[in-house]
């Protein structure tokens, strides 16, 4: 194995075409096609399949690949660090719950880090895949909570994925609701307040358990559901339809509007919030950065 067949496999999977990729590289295909050929046989494993129809990814081609960038990154670090040149763009990824602290943090750690050249993702998505990005290493770090509801199953889960949880704060429930809402004149609600109410929660996807929802109570019935698969959508129909949802209380007005508050929810339960990682993998510089960020704007 070298760092150059890892950039070359990282490339292909990046661009999704040989060709294209090779002309990326500036080598033939042949050639391109040959080291990742090699790089499979002494692994024993297949990256990529092949058909008229270009290249996909196989499971364990994910794995590996979440691997090798892992690796590229560090190598990029260490010659940043050491030599002065830089090797294309500077990569990180974040996958979360919808946390604007979580955003807040990630556009500080681009601002200090970002330089000339880099490709950040901030994947705001459902639990489960949450989890699955940091397992399989497509992103460094997640961002998720635990209760006393959830915690023993999305513990496991974390254990079954090498994965390990760290805290950031602990809050007490709240609910968001449009600043106009008629149940913005109290200073603290009950279920009871919100039965009349449509609420707001985000999709699951194919693993829409109740253990990996986004927010807390979640077993609670109610007449008027609304799902939703961003924070645009929630806050739209927040204000629009008198709506709520049931959060941990941190808001930020600059990303999220003046027209969004939050409210104490009066229940016996908490929101413990914090990052997961690999455990058997090291956090990078960039990793431990974000951290930092994270405790500071959480």
């Amino acid at each position: 194995m070298t760092l150059k067949q890892l950039r070359y496999v990282v490339t292909v999977a990046d661009i999704g075409n040989i060709t294209e990729a090779a002309k990326k590289l500036f080598i033939s295909q042949p050639s391109l096609t040959s080291a990742i050929h090699e790089l499979e046989r002494e692994y024993n494993i297949t990256i990529f399949y092949r058909s008229n129809k270009g290249i996909e990814i196989t499971p364990e081609g994910d794995e590996f690949l979440g691997y090798a960038r892992q690796v590229l990154e560090q190598s990029d670090l260490i010659d940043n660090r050491y030599s002065g040149k830089t090797h294309g763009k500077l990569r990180f990824s974040v996958s979360a719950q919808h946390y604007s602290f979580a955003v807040e943090a990630f556009v500080e750690l681009l601002k200090q880090c970002g330089g000339d050249k880099y490709e950040f993702h901030m994947r705001e998505t459902q639990t489960y895949d949450i989890i699955d990005d940091v397992a399989h290493l497509r992103s460094e770090i997640g961002i998720l909570y635990l209760n006393k509801f959830n915690e023993t199953v999305i513990k496991k889960t974390l254990r079954d994925n090498g994965l390990s949880f760290n805290q950031l704060f602990k809050a007490k429930p709240h609910v968001f609701i449009g600043k106009k809402s008629p149940l913005a004149q109290k200073d603290t609600l009950t279920l009871d307040d919100l039965k009349e109410y449509p609420r707001l929660s985000y999709e699951q996807g194919s693993h829409n358990s109740f253990y990996f929802s986004e927010e807390i109570l979640s077993t609670i019935d109610s007449d008027k559901e609304l799902i939703v698969r961003d924070r645009a959508t929630l806050f739209n129909m927040l204000i629009g339809l008198n709506g709520y949802t049931i959060c941990s209380g941190v808001i930020n007005k600059e990303l999220n509007g003046p027209n969004i508050i939050a409210k104490p929810l009066a229940v016996d339960d908490y929101m413990e919030i914090g990052y997961i990682l690999p455990t058997a993998i090291p956090p990078s510089t960039l990793t431990k950065k974000y951290i930092e960020m994270l405790q500071l704007f959480a």
